[in-house]
């Protein structure tokens, strides 16, 4: 729990942000300013009903020792959704969540508008109001963990595409031979560069290399993860050097390709990828370069996120304090 007090003269919203293994809550201001939060484990085996009772349990909580006036309720979650009318689509970390009513249900439990947004989208709009978007019109944030989800804020406003599903940039495709990708396609930048998929290779590339620093770090291949890698890449051995080698030239793909799109003035890369610190961002900010037109690469920023751990509920705030609320009842 955090509690910190009040600012004058300014709004204040509850920000909710449902995953697959935890719930968590807050109430932040209109500058990001994280008042007080609280969070429990989603135990999605309860199903959706449970859940949102925990929920609201949850929020009242916080708007019960809350001194704010509390004027709107966003929620980030992962997708499919259906933001238009409120849905929650059948996530795949969410089982059971068929079409279900979840604005509806918050609102007739907290009695106030409630938005709804797909979470990469909500961290898009974290970064671009409070962190480290501040100060452009066209941004596009990476998030970069276990999968590779995105989103896009172009002159200034979030954009959702036709479908509402714009910004699944890990469904880049980098290479048209690739493996395929549960996404229908093949190829995909998530499949080589997910913190998920990192791993995997590592595996595969430890397994081939049973004499490398890569395959000695851990009990067994089956616990080699992405940290892994980066142990074995400041200890400069040459199979985990190769591997993240690739997977430089992988992001440089998917990231040049975001730039030519969408002609942007900054890429805000969040999720655990970001532990590879200096390693990621000073030669994947050459290879972009180097692979890019140069009017549109010129002034391109590639930096790190603002935001890790309350990136959920300070993406959740923005969504409510966007103006005009856009899902509401």
């Amino acid at each position: 729990m955090t509690t910190l007090p009040l600012e004058a003269n300014t709004r204040h919203v509850l920000a909710i942000d449902i995953g697959g293994t935890k719930l968590a809550a807050g109430i932040v201001t209109a500058t990001g300013q994280l008042l007080d939060s609280a969070r429990i484990p989603t135990q999605v085996e309860q199903g959706p009903d449970r859940i949102i009772e925990r929920v609201l349990h949850l929020s009242r909580m916080l708007l019960g020792r809350s001194r704010a006036h509390i004027e709107r309720v966003g929620v980030g979650c992962g997708g499919p959704l259906d933001t238009k009318r409120g849905l929650i689509q059948n996530p795949p970390n969410l089982p059971g969540w068929i079409d279900y009513p979840l604005v509806q249900n918050l609102h007739d439990g907290l009695g106030l508008p409630v938005a709804l947004e797909n979470d990469a989208n909500a961290a898009a709009l974290a970064e671009y109001h409070f962190g480290a978007g501040r100060g452009t019109q066209h941004m596009v944030y990476l998030t970069i963990s276990t999968g590779i989800g995105g989103g896009l804020i172009l002159d200034g406003k979030l954009y959702r595409g036709k479908h509402g599903n714009a910004g699944e940039l890990g469904h880049l495709q980098v290479r048209y031979d690739g493996p395929s990708c549960n996404c229908g396609g093949c190829g995909c930048l998530e499949g080589y560069a997910s913190g998920t998929n990192i791993a995997r290779r590592a595996r595969e590339a430890a397994a081939d290399h049973p004499e490398s620093l890569l395959a000695r770090l851990t009990p067994s291949l089956s616990d080699i993860t992405a940290q892994t890698v980066l142990t074995a890449l400041e200890a400069n051995d040459p199979v985990a050097t190769a591997l993240w080698d690739e997977t430089l030239d992988m992001l440089a793909a998917g990231v040049a390709s975001v730039v030519h799109a969408f002609d942007t003035e900054r890429v805000v890369i969040g999720g655990g990828i970001t532990n590879f610190g200096d390693r990621l961002f000073v030669p994947l900010r050459d290879r972009v370069a180097r692979r890019s037109m140069p009017s549109l690469a010129e002034g391109v920023e590639i930096c790190p996120a603002a935001f890790a751990e309350n990136v959920g509920i300070l993406g959740a705030a923005a969504v409510a304090l966007r103006e005009p609320l856009e899902v509401s009842l």
